[in-house]
């Protein structure tokens, strides 16, 4: 019986080298394996129903109808076969519900993810039985939202079984025999009360940069014996926000990581297409790897002249990278590190090892209504450096929220301060450095004279030991590039501190100074990027105190100028 599901024959290809396939696919294929090799254990607490796993597949390619693209029927792509029939084809042993309560699908532009989101919220809809099932269309804006959830009347509207048997209107889609609802629904809605989820989908994850929405519909789930929240995505350029975490939880799973229990990772299926972090983008053989439509829905010349087209401008080079192959990429070409780089330093350490271990600071005072950050430096055997790193952030600058940050749970994981009025109080920053004198052995720090007198004056005449760090070329040029091979080694450990990797994912490089050298800057004003200037601040004093070194401004500057 199970031979002639589509997934097993999917899977079965996939290991076997017949579809060109990346790491991560690969792992979701032997994982689907696996599991149906352990449900035959009595201990195992899932099956793999054949007929639940083909019952959405054979609902969408008889009563779904094309909207989009010169086809006549629907007919489910393999990998989307292979998606569908995980999602619902595996099911509790004891009680016949749902296996999975989310789906992490991460698939290129173009691929059909469109399908699956209409196809899945229908099907929940009008067919999975369940009497008052309530569908959200969800993200960030009305307007986004309206675009899934229009979608999905288009699709009713025009399939004539659908369209006698749900009733749409502008605002909702109804099947009114079991009291069903599609609804579109956006985190800026004025209500997210009162409702009672039976599927959420979150399409386009990549543009969320806060768990506001997110959270209230889990929360709303509760009440449902087999409820499914989908994120359907392609990867992007937010470091910080819920994709990223998203992203990790994801590989830990198909890894099999320790990072996250057993019984949390039996209850989320995982499908991301991407190319291998060794793929040159150049080689068009590996683009199957992102593309699982590729010769289908995607044509491979034309995907081809649009490279050709893109490569020569940074910008719209990155976007190809980004959409297509399905890499998080930069918002700009020029940033300072790209998103690889960052994720290969995310080593994790007790912080009591480094108790009464010798330290550098640095700081960075903010303008006013605005970020400031101060950090430590540890220098570590082979070569790596714990970098320790605080903000604080005047609750005035929050309630526009420009930066989209999670402010809470930044605060409540420590690694930001919100403060009470318009400005940061200098005594705040020179707190915590005293705090941490009494834990660590801080040598020296280093400061931007800039916006920092008081404070300056106020640790000094406590004992602290400062030096000022310019910052042009002369001064920065050297620190710039050592901190950058410590990034490129994988060696800055900061026990993933999600508001240092927030500004670090800001930085980009512009030409300053007279001889045109590039030096960090923020890729737009809503991008901070205070919590590296902290960081390259206390490098800089590392080197400087360590002779590896900062050379003297005439030596530096002959440097520069042989170089550009």
């Amino acid at each position: 019986m199970i031979l002639t599901s589509k997934s097993y024959q999917f899977a079965e290809d996939v290991l076997a080298g017949k579809i060109v396939s990346g790491k991560k696919r690969k792992q979701a294929c032997k994982r689907f394996l696996d599991d149906l090799e352990k449900s035959g254990r009595k201990d195992y607490p899932w099956k793999f129903d054949i007929k639940k796993a083909n019952r959405p597949i054979d609902f969408m390619e008889r009563f779904l109808v094309p909207t989009k693209g010169d086809y006549d029927k629907m007919t489910l792509q393999p990998w989307q076969c292979f998606v569908e029939s995980n999602l619902y084809g595996w099911v509790d042993k004891k009680t016949g519900y749902r296996r999975f309560r989310e789906g992490l699908i991460l698939v290129a532009s173009g691929n059909g993810k469109s399908t699956m989101v209409v196809g899945n919220a229908v099907y929940m809809l009008s067919v999975d039985g369940e009497r008052g099932a309530e569908v959200y269309c969800l993200a960030n804006s009305k307007e986004q939202a309206r675009i899934i959830y229009d979608e999905c009347k288009a699709q009713v509207d025009a399939s004539g079984a659908l369209s006698r048997s749900l009733r749409t209107t502008r605002d909702g889609i109804y099947f009114d025999p079991l009291k069903c609802k599609i609804q579109p629904l956006a985190s800026d809605s004025k209500n997210l009360d009162g409702r009672n989820v039976h599927l959420g989908i979150f399409d386009e994850i990549q543009e969320y940069r806060d768990y506001k929405l997110i959270n209230v519909i889990k929360a709303k789930t509760k009440k449902r014996k087999q409820p499914l929240i989908l994120y359907i995505s392609t990867l992007g350029t937010v470091i910080d926000g819920p994709l990223m975490d998203y992203y990790v939880l994801g590989s830990n799973i198909l890894d099999g990581s320790d990072a996250i229990s057993k019984r949390a990772s039996d209850r989320v299926f995982v499908y991301i297409d991407e190319i291998d972090e060794k793929d040159d983008p150049n080689d068009v053989s590996c683009w199957g790897k992102a593309n699982p439509s590729l010769g289908v829905l995607l044509d491979i010349d034309t995907l081809i002249d649009e490279w050709e087209r893109c490569k020569p401008i940074p910008a719209e080079r990155s976007n190809f990278i980004n959409k297509q192959l399905n890499v998080f990429t930069m918002v700009d070409e020029l940033s300072y590190l790209d998103i690889q780089t960052i994720k290969k330093n995310d080593k994790v350490m007790p912080l009591e090892k480094l108790k009464g271990q010798k330290c550098y600071g640095g700081f960075d005072m903010s303008e006013t209504e605005d970020f400031t950050s101060a950090c430590l430096v540890f220098p570590l055997p082979n070569n790596e450096f714990y970098l320790l790193s605080h903000s604080w952030v005047p609750s005035k600058k929050i309630e526009s929220n420009r930066e989209k940050l999670d402010w809470v749970n930044l605060q409540r994981d420590g690694l930001l301060t919100i403060v009470n009025g318009e400005y940061i109080d200098h005594m705040l920053v020179y707190n915590w450095f005293r705090d941490m004198r009494e834990l660590y052995k801080v040598d020296s720090i280093g400061y931007d004279p800039a916006k920092a007198f008081d404070l300056v004056q106020m640790m000094q005449n406590n004992g602290f030991v400062l030096n000022v760090v310019r910052q042009g070329e002369l001064t920065l040029t050297a620190p710039l590039d050592n901190l950058k091979e410590r990034f490129l080694d994988g060696n800055i450990i900061h026990n993933n501190n999600r508001m240092y990797n927030w500004y670090l994912g800001n930085v980009k490089l512009t030409k300053r100074g007279p001889n045109a050298t590039y030096l960090p800057t923020k890729q737009n004003k809503h991008r901070k990027i205070d919590g590296f200037a902290a960081h390259l601040n206390a490098h800089t004093e590392y080197m400087r105190k360590n002779q590896t070194a900062i050379p003297a401004d005439k030596k530096v500057a002959t440097i520069i100028k042989l170089e550009g």
